[in-house]
């Protein structure tokens, strides 16, 4: 009789013998390859981390002893594990979250999917119930190995340090790799650990050993190996890269032995103090399709055959994180001062091909966007010209550096800001809404957001040219649109997409919205409303055009794919206001939400950006039945230009 089923929460593993929970791993496994397979999701980390989920829920009683996943994608087993085990909507509109999710279930912490936060929540809980009498209980956080390249993690670990009176288990998932093979010198040094036969060798002899010696010599085994900040780790000098840390170091252990890691955990749990457990463990464990993927060996993945691996839907279509990557090997043939900088996420962002042909050109700093971003003003002092890919999520972890490194030295760097906008599935921590309003603020900078491929190429040309300021070039995740032709380019760029008869409403569209504001367009004019549609192609700063044609019009509206408080629209808005034009402006976006997880057109259409919609929205404004109302006709006029916006 299958085990899984009657898994209804972690106590439910009490009552299973060794043996089963062996089997109990295997039947997860299956579970997760046959489920996961119909919805797409993290299925590589998870397959990782099946005796290791196992064991931690054996070991500690959750939800009183806190699990804390870093960065969560890997809590498919949790979740299984604590009473979730309706897969069949996975990511999608009311079935389980791909990550963590407190509205689930208690057993859920964190529900941040930004890697190197999880030491911080682990060190604050602990320290909380240590100081209001709590002590009995326990903190854990799992971290992988990728997530010890970001600097959080360190600053947490030195806090940890300082305080050793609490109940702090951190668990080092050490597989080797984030999305891609974990880089840098930590990275380098773990590895040597993985790989080293005098500890594979001592640790076999030495645990048969005591072993032989029964409960007493296995008890001896773990006291020596924890007591001494780990005998056999210190053999292979695996011991330093803790031993200043004052933090008790168990470990390496088989991260897919299942008994070894609850002796482990238990001996950890018992210790009194902080402890870090060292766990390696592989990615993609147990299906055979996942180990032989190299790139990331199904870190993430859409709708495959199980059997198989392979995809079950293909698309025809090109993405825009493609032509990213074939533009930016383009310009990087012409110019050798162009070079390119990413944070642990080399293919997903583009840069695998690139770093093909120019080897010598490509920095990968591991998860670390703070440093990536300082480190690129520091290149361009030097001369070059870093083109930092980094999906739009994560910039946000950047923000200091971007103000106070790269503009205020007037650093001529591009952020090219992939999965920008509504991204669908993946839920709040990935959506791509923030950048538009964040940058914006930045003094100097220049953001682009272009409608299609040429527009894409185009951009980036014209952004590695600038080397006085940063510029940004943000598109969204998905595949590129058709060409959209210009019916004007005028004097400053701005591309005219659109002209009615009569000139009622201007619409500002940005990036991917440009095809549904044509759209928009034609169903005005069948209403008998004229209406011009621009492309200003940099959204940052505001072209003279805009104004100059927003001043002619009787109403404007913006579209952006990111939050609109403190979007575009609001920017348009204000300069309208400082050039003395009073058209009135309705800025439509995203509202300022944590949007969970579902499919893009659902979270537009709950925003109202759709076609019908706002189609209807306008008529109704310039009818003057909504606000804000159009003005009258003929009560509009040219402006002189230029205007201060300009730059």
């Amino acid at each position: 009789m299958p085990i899984l089923p009657s898994i209804s929460g972690p106590r439910d593993l009490d009552r299973l013998s060794d043996d089963e929970l062996v089997e109990l791993a295997a039947e997860v496994r299956a579970f997760l390859v046959e489920n996961v397979a119909r919805t797409g999701g993290h299925l590589g980390p998870n397959l990782g981390v099946v005796e290791l989920t196992i064991a931690l829920h054996r070991v500690f009683s959750s939800p009183e002893d806190p699990i804390i996943f870093d960065t969560g994608h890997q809590s498919y087993v949790h979740k299984l594990l604590t009473g979730r085990q309706d897969f069949s909507s996975l990511r999608s509109r009311g079935g389980l979250a791909g990550y963590p999710q407190r509205s689930e279930s208690v057993h859920d912490v964190v529900e941040s999917s930004h890697a190197s936060s999880s030491l911080s929540w682990a060190d604050g809980i602990s320290r909380a119930l240590t100081a209001t009498g709590r002590s009995d209980r326990h903190v854990v956080a799992v971290v992988g190995d990728g997530a010890l390249t970001g600097g959080m993690t360190w600053e947490a670990l030195n806090n940890i340090s300082d305080d050793n009176e609490r109940n702090l288990v951190i668990v080092v998932n050490d597989n080797g790799r984030s999305y891609a093979p974990t880089i840098g010198g930590m990275s380098r040094y773990l590895n040597r650990v993985r790989t080293a036969g005098v500890y594979r060798e001592m640790h076999r002899k030495s645990d048969r050993l005591f072993r032989a010696f029964g409960p007493l010599g296995r008890a001896v085994f773990r006291g020596v190996r924890g007591g001494t900040h780990g005998f056999l780790s210190r053999f292979t000098n695996n011991v330093a890269l803790y031993s200043n840390l004052d933090i008790k170091y168990l470990g390496p252990v088989d991260g897919h032995d299942v008994g070894a890691l609850i002796e482990t955990l238990q001996f950890a749990k018992d210790y009194g103090a902080p402890v870090i457990v060292h766990a390696i463990t592989e990615k993609g464990r147990g299906y055979q399709p996942a180990l032989d993927d190299v790139a990331d060996q199904f870190h993430a993945v859409g709708r495959i055959d199980p059997k198989t691996g392979g995809a079950l839907s293909s698309s025809s279509g090109t993405s825009w994180t493609s032509v990213f990557s074939d533009a930016l090997v383009e310009i990087g043939g012409r110019d050798r001062t162009v070079i390119a900088m990413t944070a642990a996420m080399l293919r997903p962002t583009g840069l695998a091909a690139f770093a093909e042909r120019y080897p010598d050109r490509v920095y990968d700093v591991g998860i670390a966007e703070q440093h990536a971003v300082a480190s690129a003003a520091g290149l361009a002092f030097g001369g070059l010209h870093p083109v930092v890919a980094i999906y739009a999520t994560f910039m946000n972890r950047a923000f200091d550096q971007v103000l106070m490194d790269v503009a205020l030295h007037r650093a001529g760097v591009t952020f090219v800001l992939d999965r920008a906008g509504v991204t669908g599935p993946d839920g709040p921590s990935h959506h791509g809404v923030w950048d538009l309003a964040m940058l914006q603020m930045v003094p100097g900078i220049r953001i682009a957001a272009p409608r299609d491929a040429e527009r894409l190429h185009e951009a980036l040309t014209e952004a590695v040219a600038i080397d006085d300021a940063p510029t940004v070039i943000r598109y969204p995740k998905g595949e590129v649109p058709d060409t959209m032709v210009a019916v004007e380019r005028l004097s400053d760029g701005t591309d005219v997409l659109a002209r009615g008869d009569d000139e009622d409403v201007l619409i500002v569209a940005i990036g991917s919205f440009a095809e549904m504001a044509v759209e928009i367009a034609e169903r005005l004019r069948e209403r008998g409303i004229g209406a011009t549609v621009i492309d200003p192609r940099w959204a940052v700063p505001v072209q003279p055009s805009v104004v100059s044609l927003a001043a002619r019009h009787r109403l404007v509206i913006t579209i952006e794919d990111g939050i609109r408080v403190g979007g575009i629209g609001t920017r348009v808005r204000q300069v309208l206001r400082e050039a003395g034009i009073d058209t009135g402006v309705d800025e439509l976006g995203v509202p300022d939400q944590f949007l969970q997880h579902a499919s893009r057109e659902q979270i537009l259409e709950d925003a109202g950006l759709t076609v019908d919609k706002i189609t209807a929205d306008i008529v109704a404004q310039v009818g003057g039945t909504r606000i804000p109302v159009a003005k009258a006709p003929g009560q509009t006029g040219a402006i002189e230009l230029p205007l201060r916006e300009s730059r």
